[in-house]
């Protein structure tokens, strides 16, 4: 697991990476457990085996914390590999889009960040710094552009593709099933002058 944006290390002793592979695990198991808005920064540090002056001292709050239990997993998880056929590549990667949402500790993580964003502005600016996401949506899409001309900006393509499934599972909590994901790639290429075919 990486450090992110929003994590903060502070003057003088260094980080013990014990101690911060301990409080990203206790926020893991946590969030599972108990739901985001009953973690307390004192539940963290008293669930990971250190003191609450060692949790401030790295991260500012809980949705900090959280963040970057998730950032190592979603690059991993949500990094899939070229394929030759575009729409093979958007499938896969909305599979792994799907998988991370609804399978992942890490991807539970984002939705609890998410849902928290729609009223925290600070949960909110932190969320779309780190840009969980959008990486790997830009990577599938900048392999995919060569072959659909009319693809829109990277912004609005990113949210046509992930638009659709993002929304039926924090709506829902269920995950598309393939057959739709297939659906939606095939008419997504189509409209972005691709050939769902090839």
């Amino acid at each position: 697991m990486s450090r992110t944006a929003g994590s903060r290390a502070a003057p003088g002793r260094p980080r013990s990476e014990a101690a911060r592979i301990a409080v990203l695990h206790a926020v893991d198991d946590m969030l599972v457990e108990q739901g985001y808005a009953a973690m307390t920064m004192k539940g963290i540090a008293e669930r990971a085996g250190v003191g609450r002056q060692t949790v401030y001292r790295w991260w500012s709050t809980k949705a900090e914390i959280l963040l970057e239990a998730s950032v190592h997993d979603a690059r991993r998880e949500l990094a899939t590999e070229p394929r030759a056929r575009p729409a093979d590549d958007l499938a896969v990667y909305l599979a792994a889009l799907t998988a991370f949402l609804t399978v992942s500790p890490a991807g539970l993580a984002y939705r609890a960040l998410l849902g928290e964003a729609q009223h925290d502005k600070a949960v909110r600016d932190l969320v779309r710094g780190a840009g969980l996401v959008g990486a790997a949506t830009a990577a599938v899409l900048d392999r995919v552009r060569p072959h659909a001309p009319r693809m829109p900006a990277a912004d609005l393509a990113a949210a046509q593709l992930t638009g659709p499934v993002i929304a039926v599972i924090l709506e829902t909590g269920i995950a598309m099933a393939p057959a739709r994901l297939g659906e939606h790639v095939r008419l997504l290429l189509t409209a972005w002058g691709g050939d769902p075919d090839r």
